[in-house]
């Protein structure tokens, strides 16, 4: 096999069975990629060549023994940097937890070393999952293969660089708000988030409990669905766990394929489009919307009047839990301790030593509007607030889902913004989940993937949203779409136009110019 880094998941483990290839062959031309485009990327923080090329050659191991291997047993995949790994160094983007170490997986991860997963290593995101432009990492940001001057959305823009780039068929991310389909958006790839509760969160570092996700990035829908179905299911170590039965998301994605879409009612929400959004952005929403009339789906106008507020609402939730949740970082349990240079070395002097220290500005700026929010005689009146407001866009959606199969929106208003653009103004950055943050708060499915280019050549995402526990019809109507939009573009895939991954055999980040795929 010679495509080694740009074949798909699905393509990659046909390729083991049928014995063209084997995992170590595969783990170490991503492991070479990486050495080849990281240095510029910055997608990767910690990068575990050893460990995956152990597990690469315990799957060839069992395969050649002829042992019945899951799916995507050997595949690589990268892991974001919020979700735990025994023996791993796992830092949240976070000089607090710079260096640390911890004693045990997440249970996502788990089940990753339980199928044969070799991981590739851990991916660089903003400062404990707070930004949308991985450009508040502690570590330096990560640059969009698309556009190195640009971002490559956040706060998973690490998973979403290394899956565009060809530095990882796959990865993990996690969605409080929009972390895996806005980064998703703007480099081209499949974003997945997960109903909440369907897929563990025991082992995931908390930002917003109530909001956090860990869900699957690829560069196909049928990636995705395989991925989502390894990593879903109840975990008794998570309270939030719902008791679902395994589902099959992949056999929905492969029945998609056909690009059928008859009998399918698509709602298109009245208050997630119009200003605000790029000309471009909704030109490609709109051909979108058109490919599914001529798929055979009926599309309606929904309204959803209580998203206007859902913006409001989610940065008073999230910052409130992010505050109760990052409380732990003191200098006295957990991660980095700092005294104080002079004076009495008091608890209250230290934890304000450390916090000063060890966290960042978005960070900061999270804790204080989080606290304020909470505080006596404020409750009420912000936190209790946008609780209602919260019930209000579940309400708005039940009532959606009753006349509609799915809703869609473009997933980002805008596609990626250059680096520092919008740093000054955390109005302007929070603006970019405006689109995304519904599902969260209702905490239902929702999926981005590529739609086209704007005039830039930047790529523009289109969002499905689904019922709570609507993944099946999702993964469907996804991949009937991506079937359609790839007969637009004459079956090319959008990837192969990243700069990055341009096929020029005197280009040092050429995929094809590795040793493993010469």
């Amino acid at each position: 096999m010679s495509d080694l880094i740009t074949a798909t998941a699905v393509e990659l483990s046909a390729a083991m069975a049928a014995g063209e290839t084997t995992s170590a062959e595969i783990t170490r031309a991503h492991l070479d990629r990486i050495a080849a485009v990281d240095g510029d990327l910055h997608a990767y923080l910690h990068v575990n060549a050893d460990e995956a090329l152990a597990a690469a050659a315990d799957v060839d191991a069992r395969r050649a023994a002829g042992r019945e291997l899951p799916e995507l047993a050997g595949v690589p995949i990268a892991v974001k940097d919020s979700i735990v790994t025994e023996n791993q160094v796992t830092t949240c983007g976070s000089r607090m937890l710079e260096g640390w170490v911890p004693p045990y997986d997440a249970t996502v991860v788990a089940k990753l070393r339980a199928a044969g997963l070799p991981i590739l290593g851990k991916t660089n995101m903003d400062e404990f999952a707070m930004g949308s432009s991985t450009e508040f990492s502690a570590f330096g940001p990560t640059r969009n293969p698309w556009d190195r001057d640009r971002i490559p959305g956040g706060s998973g823009g690490g998973s979403a660089a290394a899956v565009a780039a060809y530095a990882a068929p796959l990865a993990l991310g996690s969605d409080t708000g929009g972390s895996i389909r806005q980064p998703a958006s703007v480099t081209g790839t499949i974003g997945v988030k997960p109903t909440y509760g369907s897929v563990s969160r025991y082992g995931l570092i908390a930002m917003a409990s109530s909001l956090d996700q860990v869900g699957p990035c690829s560069r196909t829908v049928t990636d995705a669905a395989l991925l989502h179905d390894l990593i879903a299911g109840h975990d008794p170590r998570d309270s939030t766990s719902l008791p679902d039965a395994p589902h099959a998301y992949a056999t929905a994605a492969r029945a998609g394929a056909n690009g059928d879409l008859s009998g399918v009612c698509v709602g298109i929400v009245r208050e997630l489009a119009g200003a605000g959004y790029a000309p471009d952005v909704q030109a490609r929403f709109e051909e979108s919307v058109a490919l599914m009339e001529d798929a055979g789906a009926h599309v309606v106008e929904v309204a959803c009047p209580s998203f206007e507020a859902a913006l409001a609402a989610y940065y008073l939730i999230m910052p409130s839990e992010a505050s109760s949740n990052l409380a732990k970082f003191d200098g006295m349990r957990f991660g980095l301790r700092v005294e104080p240079a002079e004076g009495p070395v008091t608890a209250e002097r230290v934890m304000a030593a450390t916090r000063g220290a060890g966290f960042g500005p978005e960070v900061k700026r999270r804790i204080v509007l989080g606290t304020y929010a909470l505080s006596a005689g404020y409750y009420d009146a912000y936190y209790g607030s946008a609780q209602r407001v919260r019930t209000l866009v579940q309400r708005d959606l039940d009532a959606a889902f009753g006349r509609v199969d799915v809703i869609v929106s473009p997933t980002n208003p805008t596609t990626a913004f250059r680096f520092g653009e919008k740093v000054d103004d955390p109005m302007a950055m929070y603006l970019n989940d405006i689109a995304t943050i519904p599902a969260n708060l209702a905490g239902v499915p929702a999926l981005s993937l590529p739609n086209g280019r704007d005039s830039d050549g930047l790529p523009t995402g289109f969002q499905l949203i689904g019922p709570a526990r609507g993944e099946t019809n999702l993964y469907t109507y996804a991949a009937a779409l991506e079937a359609r939009l790839a007969g637009a573009w004459g079956g090319t895939p959008l990837l192969t136009h990243v700069p990055m991954n341009s096929m020029n055999p005197t280009n040092p980040m050429d995929p094809m110019n590795t040793e493993a795929n010469r």
